[in-house]
């Protein structure tokens, strides 16, 4: 799971960059920068495209809800059908009623469990109250899937016990799989444990989903090291993941696909990553290096998934004592998510074992020490563009590359946010980086293209954006929405 620590930007580039910004207005007070080619047209107020709905898990009749113990489930699961819930009692599963481990394998096998796209296979806790806990070993992944697919595993406590193992780990081929409200701890013994692992063999279709990952080595680690295990078409949303060592989040770069398993998607595909909090504050540095919050890596360089990109939006991204706060490389469409970073940089765009290709970054609110976006190494043929932004830093914009352009970005130094923004400075519970009565306004921004994204046209509230207030919100005054705190995300 290792890889190499994030590439520091040379000194005489960082100085040429400043130099530059400095003299265009760029590190000073608010100046948007005009479009390459000229000044864009304002375009009309946008129709708030509906926020995709993810499908529902299937409401379970009675028929074929199978109740189950720490005593009989695992009897139980291995003969689950299309359409069976296996309804968890509360308790403790894995030990005996004296706290000893039993003889019997720990958590929950998913190996050879199908179900179908209508009728898929549902293993739950209770809906409220206390939670079946699935005890960790040091033998065994404690959640393991191998073949399995249309699987829904929700309402659970995942306690790993400092063991050493992941808390869910897909071993072999699976996909549509559902991770929802589960509850993962005890994963935090050294960077190399992970909250959830997808790092074994192709996946796709994998929903992650209201889950809460707690000091874990690295929360989420989707594809592996060498690029030969993709993870492909996955939705990761309303996740709180806080207090890891390495990462919150890892999607892995990929190399070109050797094999591709039937039913595995060729077309071009989009993860998304939306509505989630990723927060490092209490984090340290390990043996291992330090980490960015959220890192994702490029697609295949040719063939079957080359074409296929990340959508990343609503995010909230708290703070991280060394390293910054996002960084990726591919195709890359970043809006409206709220980052503070009190210690170092905000966005980083840079090659990693891949390339840098089509960039959209647009209408983010940056508070950071250091850089607010960088974006260099762009691909011959492929376009960057970081526009609409509210970015307050010491470095707010830096952009290199044969066709990269900022665009009707407001900037500032880190300082300057408080001008621009409630209360910026603030711990969690009294920050507040709404604008203030007035600020952010400007001329509508020329859109063009953006249409293409998922939520493009909603902020981060979910509210439609009419684009004449810059940064994440479309609207000025007192916050009507979600006050940013370490939660999962509405």
């Amino acid at each position: 799971m290792r890889s190499s620590s994030v590439k520091k930007m040379q000194m005489s580039l960082i100085a040429a960059v400043v130099a530059s910004l400095v003299a265009c207005g760029g590190g000073g007070a608010a100046t948007p920068v005009a479009a390459v080619g000229g000044t864009p047209t304002p375009t009309p107020t946008p129709t708030p495209t509906p926020t995709p709905t993810p499908t529902p898990t299937p409401t379970p009749t009675p028929s074929n809800v199978i109740s189950a113990n720490p005593g009989n489930y695992l009897t139980l699961l291995a003969a689950l059908k299309p359409g069976d819930t296996l309804l968890l009692a509360p308790g403790n599963y894995g030990v005996d009623s004296n706290g000893n481990d039993t003889g019997s394998p720990p958590g929950l096998p998913l190996f050879g469990i199908n179900g179908t796209a209508t009728a898929p296979i549902t293993i739950t806790g209770p809906e409220s109250g206390p939670r079946p806990v699935l005890l960790g070993r040091s033998t065994h992944n404690t959640v393991r899937i191998d073949g399995s697919s249309y699987v829904v595993v929700r309402n659970i406590d995942i306690n790993n016990r400092g063991l050493g193992a992941p808390g869910v780990a897909s071993q072999g081929v699976s996909h549509h799989i559902t991770l929802e409200n589960l509850y993962i701890h005890g994963v935090g013994d050294s960077q190399q444990t992970v909250g959830i692992a997808a790092n074994s063999a192709p996946t796709w279709n994998w929903t992650i989903r209201n889950n809460q990952i707690i000091g874990a080595g690295t929360g989420m680690y989707l594809g592996n090291s060498d690029g030969n295990a993709p993870f492909v078409a996955g939705l990761i949303e309303h996740n709180l993941i806080r207090d890891t060592i390495g990462y919150s989040m890892q999607i892995k770069h990929q190399t070109v696909w050797s094999s591709v398993p039937a039913g595995m998607p060729t077309g071009t595909t989009t993860t998304v990553v939306r509505h989630n909090v990723f927060s490092k504050l209490s984090s340290f540095v390990s043996a291992d290096g330090a980490r960015p919050n959220l890192l994702v890596g490029d697609q295949p360089p040719s063939g079957p998934g080359s074409g296929n990109g990340f959508e990343i939006y609503g995010n909230f991204f708290w703070q991280n004592p060394t390293e910054a706060l996002f960084q990726g490389e591919g195709n890359i469409a970043f809006h409206h998510n709220l980052m503070v970073n009190a210690s170092g940089p905000a966005v980083v765009i840079q090659r990693h074992y891949g390339s840098v290709r089509n960039v959209r970054i647009f209408a983010n609110t940056i508070v950071a020490r250091d850089n607010g976006i960088s974006v260099t190494g762009g691909q011959s043929g492929t376009t960057q563009r970081v526009a609409g932004n509210a970015v307050f830093a010491a470095n707010p914009v830096s952009i290199s590359g044969a066709d990269a352009a900022q665009i009707d970005n407001v900037t500032g130094s880190q300082a300057a946010a408080a001008t621009y923004l409630n209360n910026p400075g603030a711990a969690l519970g009294q920050l507040d980086l709404y604008p203030r009565v007035g600020q952010l306004q400007a001329p509508a921004l020329n859109t063009s293209g953006l249409s293409a994204y998922a939520d493009w046209n909603r902020d981060f509230n979910g509210t439609g954006d009419s684009w004449t207030t810059r940064g994440a919100y479309a609207g000025t005054g007192t916050n009507p929405g979600w006050q940013p705190q370490l939660a999962i995300k509405p």
